[in-house]
């Protein structure tokens, strides 16, 4: 069996990656976390610690050759480097981050690839999230350096836009929640801006993908399907989905901002990614965002108890 230790695994993409992990053949699943979410699920080793007690993490991680590692909540370079200061000496294949797409400079070439400029430094008009992206960036070239050191291999894989179950971000949801008390969905009057989304699922089999291929070995990846979505057509979606006609409000950017509508995407910005690198890779097809949100919003109905 192969062991893999999921750092976090209890929320959103974690929690995906977990079950769909249990669903593979030959795997030895440990998830190391606060315990705040327990699993629960049976082939499921939970190591309940809190990764900056690296005292607690070093005796707390059961003795084993690890095949993979899977980070999805090293925000700092310190998570990073600590993490791997515990983790045993020459008996860990891989190490498998999840950063962001949003480790990227703005920039008119779109989409985005791999090799774009990166941030050089926090963003003041992401208000509490400024340094979200540079820090992330920060975390993937410490990754580099310290699998460097000890020889370990790494993959690093930067999702754009994330849906689907379990999502704790107030992104579908937002829109659910005005669909199913008929409230008014207000969008920017110019269409402009088109985003990147990757699901769930797709996200937690690049993961799982990762785990058996060499040619994901020491690179980093978008994570981005094809679809180019604008508020307009994230609408029309929302109507196919939902089966009702929704009432649309437009608005203007500054009355949007004026009136602190919470729309959870860019008023004016493209966020347009390639995901066709890691797509190569793995042999596989990402699914499309009408498909993905029909059963994004059946898991938000059966959460609410009104399926």
């Amino acid at each position: 069996m192969k062991n893999v230790l999921i750092i976090g695994g209890s929320y959103f993409v974690g929690r995906v990656f977990v079950e769909e992990l249990l669903k593979e053949k030959g795997y030895s699943v440990y998830v190391l976390n606060r315990g705040r979410i327990p699993i629960k699920k049976e082939g499921v080793n939970e190591i309940v610690c809190d990764r900056h007690d690296t005292e607690l993490v070093k005796t707390s991680l059961p003795a084993l050759d690890w095949h993979a590692v899977v980070d999805f909540c090293a925000y700092t370079a310190e998570d990073i480097r600590s993490m791997i200061s515990v983790l045993p000496e020459g008996r860990v294949r891989q190490y498998i981050f999840i950063s962001t797409a949003s480790i990227y400079e703005k920039t008119r070439e779109l989409p985005v690839r791999e090799d774009a400029s990166k941030l050089t430094g926090p963003q003041p008009e992401l208000g509490p999230f400024a340094d979200y992206g540079y820090k992330k960036w920060l975390s993937e070239i410490e990754l580099e350096k310290q699998c460097g050191e000890k020889d370990i291999r790494y993959t690093v894989i930067r999702p754009a836009f994330i849906y689907g179950k379990y999502n704790y971000a107030p992104r579908e949801s937002y829109f659910f929640d005005l669909i199913t008390s008929n409230s008014p969905i207000v969008i920017p009057e110019n269409d402009l801006p088109l985003f990147s989304f990757v699901s769930v699922w797709d996200t937690a089999k690049i993961i799982t993908g990762c785990l058996e291929s060499d040619d994901v070995l020491n690179r980093a990846f978008n994570a981005a399907a094809d679809d180019l979505v604008s508020y307009r057509w994230l609408v029309e979606v929302l109507e196919t989905v939902s089966e009702k006609k929704l009432a649309v409000e437009e608005m203007s950017v500054d009355s949007i901002i004026e009136k602190q509508v919470p729309l959870p995407f860019p008023l004016d910005e493209h966020l347009v990614y390639s995901g066709a690198l890691i797509q190569g890779c793995l042999d596989f097809q990402y699914t499309g965002f009408l498909e993905g949100m029909k059963e994004t919003y059946r898991f938000y109905l059966i959460g609410k108890g009104l399926s």
